[in-house]
């Protein structure tokens, strides 16, 4: 059975949450104040975590960032009655999977929850250990290293390169981009896209000018070749 950890303080939506998951056959446990969140986490080690962000104790800010150090392949579903883009940018960069604003349809939670354990289904089939040029990457360390010194990488970068790592020579689109690094259709922006793409090659090109590896196919997106 897998689980469900949903940390969320306010108790009708714990209350729907423990009911649309346990109908649908998940095991699903709630802590209700940020400042425990972390010891219920390490505890019952879900395989998904739905995360509000205003809570009391500590924030969904802090919360998503202390989970991705410790458990950097668990998807992280944020639920915020806060639209604003600057929280999503935020929450995606310190490795959030998807972005759900309240109210919300419990069975599109549900939906997303379960394209998130289908990713990571997915994920775990691929190797772990990949190198070209210069660089060698360990994504179940999540550690990246070029010409033998360590790059400081953000979650989200090591998502977008391990997309392209594993659909090596292929063209694809930003949009393709967004869905499948990004988790979710509604994201404010295809020049985050471009923004990444930027921040890779000028950490892994050797002339992020002139790159070799991420390449630009004008009018349709990327393509990675070692």
């Amino acid at each position: 059975m897998e689980k469900i950890l949903v940390i969320e303080d306010d108790q009708a939506v714990q209350r729907a949450l423990r009911r649309t998951f346990e109908s649908a056959g998940f095991e699903v446990n709630v802590a209700a104040d940020g400042a425990v969140a972390m010891e219920t986490f390490r505890g019952f080690v879900p395989r998904v975590v739905i995360l509000d962000l205003r809570l009391p104790g500590k924030s969904g800010q802090d919360i998503c960032r202390e989970i991705k150090r410790e458990g950097a392949n668990v998807p992280i579903i944020v639920l915020s009655a806060a639209s604003d883009v600057v929280d999503k940018v935020l929450l995606l960069e310190l490795g959030a999977d998807d972005y759900v604003t309240k109210p919300f349809s419990p069975r599109e939670l549900l939906a997303r929850v379960r394209a998130a354990i289908r990713r990571l289904h997915h994920a775990s089939d691929k190797t772990e250990i990949f190198s070209f040029g210069d660089v060698e990457v360990n994504f179940s360390k999540m550690e990246l290293y070029r010409q033998g010194r360590v790059v400081a990488m953000t979650p989200q970068e090591f998502k977008m390169l391990r997309f392209f790592l594993n659909n090596e020579e292929r063209v694809v689109s930003r949009n393709e981009l967004l869905n499948e690094v990004w988790g979710y259709h509604n994201y404010p922006t295809t020049r985050t896209i471009d923004t990444h793409m930027l921040r890779l090659r000028q950490k892994l090109e050797k002339d992020p000018g002139d790159p070799v590896h991420f390449r630009t196919v004008h009018g349709t997106g990327y393509k990675f070749v070692r």
